[in-house]
Formats: C-alpha cells, structure tokens, sequence
C-alpha cells in the first residue's frame, strides 16, 4: 500500500493519464478514484489542481478521438462489437443509441457522466460522420466538464479523502487488498448484470429465409422496426415495417403474429420488446435472428423513403 500511495504522489500525473485512458478506452478500469486521490494529496501539499484537470481532459479527449476514428474507418461493425463486448449491454442497445440519435453531438458533453455510454457515444459520432471540428468542440467540453467534477470533488472532501488514504496506509498489504478487492466486486457486478441481460433476451428467434417464407405463403404478420426512426431512414426497412414508436397507435389483436427487428448485438432491443409485448397478451411474438443487417444480407428487398 505504502508503494501505491508513493507512486501517486510522485507520479500522479502519469497515473491519472493511464487511468483515464484505459477508462475510456473501453477497459474495466475505474478513472474516478485516481484523479480524487491525486485531486486530494495536491491540496494536502498545496500543490496547483490546473495540471491534474488538463491530464485527465486531453487523455478523455485522446481515448474519445480514437473512438471517433475507429466510427469513421469501420462503422457500424464496431459499434455493435462494443455492445457485444460491454459489461453492460442493455444500456448499450438501449441508451445510447436512442439517446445519440436524438441529441446528436451535443449530447457528448454530457456522456461521460452516463453509464455505459462515453466510448459507444464517441464511435456513434464517427460512424454518423459528424464532423471533426464539431466533435472535437462538444467531446472537449464534455472532457473538461468531466475532469473538472473529478478534480473538485476530490479537492472538496480531501480531508475525508486523506483519512481514508491514512487508514489504508496503516493496514499496509490488507489495505492493497481491500483496494483490490473493491475493484473485483465491481467487475464482478457487471458481468453478474450481463449474464442476467442475456438470460432475459433468451427466447426463439425467426430466421431470414421463414420470414421471406412466410411472406410468401400469403401471411401478414406485423413487423415491428425497433431502431431510430434516423437510423430507420438512412438504412432503409423492410417492407411493410412499422416503426415500433408507432405500435400503440395500431389495433392489432393479441392472436397476431409480431416480428420484431433491431440492428444490434443479439438482436437485445428487439428481444426487450418482443418480451414486453408477450407480457401484455401477444402469444406469437419472435425477434428476426440477425436483424435489419442479416435481411440485408440475404439480398431481401429494401423500402427506403421516397425522394
């Protein structure tokens, strides 16, 4: 413990610029407690707080830059990677989409500060192609609002914080242990929140090639468009989609067939509804396996809007 605190002390600067890079680089490694820690001894030691908020801003700034490039170079096959890799995976398909598409840039300013949504928010930006100037404006100042909330909360509770820091210091190694054991429960908690995400999205999904059949065959089943109604109109649908948003406004008896369809990770959005849906009386409810993409794949006929 006492090695830890001394390369806080000594290096703190490095230490926060690495926390905060593999924090928003995607990694389970929690940026907050650093910057408090470093935020907390500078005061003690009547040390200027300016440089711990410029190191934590420019390696956010750093670590968001490289998701916006990584947008832009691959789209959306990397968003929907990150949501199938996120420890929280329904704030994923959830949250951020809807919450990119309705606020658009601007709601960068803000992302850090929602839960699962910093780095899917970024590649959001990259992959919509907002433009690099405007990033940069908004994902700087949600960068500094960020780091400056960081730094003064330390700076506010520094005496609690340094007591804290002394009580770990005279456990020693059980300290460390403590610390560690801290960081444990928490990833632990995450991967307990997705394995119970995916349990809920369990269900039987509808193919590609059964749907076209059951087009075929004369069938009319309602299908259901989960995603943005902006992502929805970039993309295209498939024909006869109704735009999920819409769904309360249509008089569809319970014994009707509902598809349902997204154009994310283990089709989750579209499992979320279909589920919803079989909570309220609908027996034949499925998600299309694959989405919006795998229909798309399959070469099946798109509708896009009309110039």
């Amino acid at each position: 413990m006492d090695a830890l605190l001394h390369l806080i002390q000594h290096y703190g600067l490095w230490v926060v610029f690495i926390a905060v890079l593999l924090d928003q680089g995607g990694l389970p490694v929690p940026a907050f407690p650093p910057i408090i820690v470093a935020s907390a001894m500078a005061v003690e030691s009547q040390q200027p707080l300016w440089p711990i908020v410029l190191v934590a801003a420019l390696a956010a700034l750093l670590a968001d830059g490289l998701w916006y490039a990584g947008g832009r170079r691959f789209g959306a096959h990397l968003v929907r990677l990150m949501c199938r890799m996120s420890l929280s995976p329904d704030s994923c398909v959830a949250t951020t989409r809807d919450t990119y598409a309705r606020w658009g840039a601007p709601s960068l300013v803000v992302a850090k500060f929602i839960p699962g949504f910093a780095a899917l928010a970024t590649t959001l930006a990259g992959q919509t192609r907002t433009g690099l100037a405007r990033f940069a404006l908004y994902d700087g100042l949600g960068a500094a609002l960020w780091a400056l909330v960081a730094v003064g909360t330390g700076a506010l509770f520094h005496d609690a914080v340094n007591d804290v820091l002394a009580q770990l210091e005279s456990l020693g190694h059980i300290g460390l242990l403590v610390l560690l054991g801290a960081v444990v429960l928490f990833i632990a908690y995450k991967l307990w929140k997705r394995q119970r995400f995916i349990r809920l999205i369990r269900m039987a999904r509808i193919s590609v090639p059964e749907l076209q059949q059951l087009f075929d065959d004369g069938a009319v089943p309602l299908v259901l468009d989960v995603r943005p109604s902006a992502q929805r109109e970039a993309s295209g649908w498939i024909p006869g989609a109704v735009l999920a948003a819409h769904v309360a406004e249509l008089d569809v008896a319970p014994q009707h067939e509902v598809i349902v369809y997204c154009d994310c990770p283990n089709e989750a959005s579209a499992a979320k509804l279909a589920r919803e849906l079989k909570q309220r009386g609908f027996k034949r409810v499925r998600p299309l396996a694959g989405g919006f993409e795998a229909w798309h794949a399959h070469g099946m006929p798109v509708e896009r809007v009309r110039a």
